[in-house]
């Protein structure tokens, strides 16, 4: 018998066998989006609530650098003008968020704008 024939035919296992290796990297792949996600909403200098950070996740919202920069600067704005709970637009997101605590509420995508009502906000910044 060929030596290369034995080696296409007998596969080697080693270690213990995972039942399904694609729920296990599709858990790893979700939980490094989640971690790197969390890692640069701390570094934004705002604190995004765990109901906003699901809903970023959910709704795929664009967390950039840029659009960070721009919903800080939108905070800003609203401290300025005595607002707490504000509702800041950046491009096609929208952010509701304490003023007073730092803290984004939750997000909404461009998708669930349109028929959307905000209600219990006491102003709107747009960045």
């Amino acid at each position: 018998m060929d030596i290369n024939m034995l080696r296409l035919t007998a596969p080697i296992t080693t270690g213990i066998p995972q039942t399904s290796t694609a729920s296990v990297n599709d858990s790893l792949y979700t939980a490094n989006f989640d971690q790197v996600l969390k890692a640069q909403l701390q570094t934004s200098g705002l604190n995004f609530s765990k109901h906003a950070v699901n809903r970023v996740v959910e709704r795929n919202i664009n967390v950039s650098d840029t659009n960070m920069e721009r919903l800080n600067a939108g905070v800003e704005i609203a401290r300025e003008k005595g607002l707490d709970d504000t509702l800041i637009l950046v491009d096609k997101s929208a952010y509701i968020v304490s003023v007073k605590n730092n803290t984004v509420i939750t997000t909404v995508s461009n998708e669930e704008l349109v028929g959307n009502c905000f209600t219990n906000i006491e102003g709107t910044v747009i960045v």
